[in-house]
């Protein structure tokens, strides 16, 4: 029988087959592709963007590590936060104000307000990520929890390709200020979609928000070995991706590939991989226990990143097809891990989740970084040299979570 870090007393979640289990997951897909696609929506526009506010390239890199460190921050308060408010809140307004916030970028009148928008963004999107997890552990039957986490984590695999693939051609052809309109217009129907689809909380308790409270807390989500295991799997296994993303275009526009910019951008199609990966992987673990998936899932991507070392095209993006494969299976069980642990060990979920993706997030705007100065100072073998470095510590972290011992979760009350 496979371990699990919740073991719940009692518990009432929705089943798989139910219309509130199938209500839960369109939300929360939707509002993962939503996520995503805003988070990303400038990566794409880099050149307009440079062009339009005369910046150089390597400024034009701020319309996103902006959203993405207002995302990171915003984690550490809204994830105490909702534990007063409540989850479905947050991710009702979290949805509704990046909406907003989308469609005035686009109109943005220079580059400081671009940027002091993109920061704002980042911030309204949090609401989601820091919470997500932690209503589908609430809300959601034990033997398909990991089956949600997927699903929901294969709804962010599709925002960030369509960030990408979406704005792109729109840019080309009406201009940067369109491409955001579009991406707006995506979120705006996902925000929808949302409000109309999900469930209220039935087993959210809330408790009152006090600066003991939270401290108290936070050290609980620090305390863990096996949290903070979790958490640095997730930085370092994202940091591996992002690292080879972000210098994937400079090695395929080269020799001997000579690509154009808009053939390497087809390169993001594998995310649908990772939604695939994502669904398929944490219906696994719901069978046979994260313990077991999560080594493979860095194993797989592992081998995908050393592929890429070939001078043949089909090779190169087979084995960016088995990074991404690898790297949603790894994230989407820890993601759902974090929270069950926490529970397990009397941490406040959300809490934990937002220490996750904090860790989440400075992984991919640190260790990805690393790629591009990598690719300067050693080429292709520099690159895969981080991003296989990354993924070997997160191969160890999986396999020393197999040997920490699971947890029972505290009987509730009544």
């Amino acid at each position: 029988m496979a371990q699990a870090d919740t073991v719940p007393a009692e518990h009432e979640g929705h089943l798989p087959g139910t219309p509130e289990f199938r209500r839960v997951l369109t939300a929360l897909f939707a509002a993962g592709i939503a996520t995503f696609v805003l988070l990303y929506d400038t990566q794409a526009l880099l050149p307009d963007l440079s062009r339009a506010f005369h910046v150089s390239p390597a400024a034009s890199t701020l319309s996103v590590s902006a959203a993405t460190i207002g995302l990171a921050l915003a984690l550490l308060v809204f994830g105490p936060l909702s534990e007063a408010v409540g989850r479905t809140v947050l991710i009702r307004f979290s949805m509704a104000a990046s909406a907003v916030l989308a469609i005035i970028c686009a109109a943005a009148p220079d580059w400081d307000s671009l940027i002091a928008l993109r920061l704002l963004a980042g911030v309204a999107l949090a609401g989601l990520p820091a919470v997500a997890t932690a209503y589908l552990r609430e809300e959601m039957h034990p033997s398909a929890q990991a089956r949600a986490a997927g699903i929901y984590i294969g709804g962010t695999a599709i925002g960030g390709m369509a960030a990408r693939i979406v704005t792109a051609p729109i840019a080309e052809s009406a201009g940067w200020r369109w491409a955001l309109v579009a991406a707006a217009a995506v979120s705006t129907a996902c925000a929808v979609v949302v409000a109309v689809t999900l469930p209220p909380s039935r087993h959210f308790v809330p408790t009152r928000l006090r600066g003991r409270t939270v401290l108290a807390m936070q050290r609980r989500a620090l305390a863990d070995p096996a949290l903070l295991a979790l958490y640095a799997l997730g930085a370092c296994a994202v940091g591996a991706l992002v690292a080879v993303f972000n210098a994937v275009g400079f090695r395929l526009t080269g020799a001997p590939f000579h690509l154009g910019v808009g053939l390497v951008s087809l390169v993001f199609l594998t995310y649908p991989l990772g939604t695939v990966s994502s669904t398929v992987s944490g219906r696994l673990a719901d069978r046979l226990g994260r313990r077991a998936i999560a080594p493979i899932g860095c194993a797989v991507a592992f081998g995908g990143v050393l592929l890429t070392l070939t001078g043949s095209l089909p090779v190169v993006i087979v084995g960016i097809a088995a990074l991404t494969v690898g790297f949603f299976c790894v994230h989407g069980l820890a993601s759902g891990w974090v929270t069950a642990r926490s529970h397990a060990s009397g941490a406040s979920p959300s809490q934990a989740a937002a220490f996750y993706l904090f860790a989440y997030y400075i992984g991919s705007s640190v260790f990805g970084s690393l790629g591009g100065r990598a690719w300067s100072a050693g080429g292709w073998p520099g690159v895969v040299t981080v991003a296989g470095s990354l993924l070997g510590i997160a191969g160890v972290l999986a396999l020393l979570l197999r040997r920490i011992p699971p947890l029972v979760a505290p009987r509730t009350s009544g």
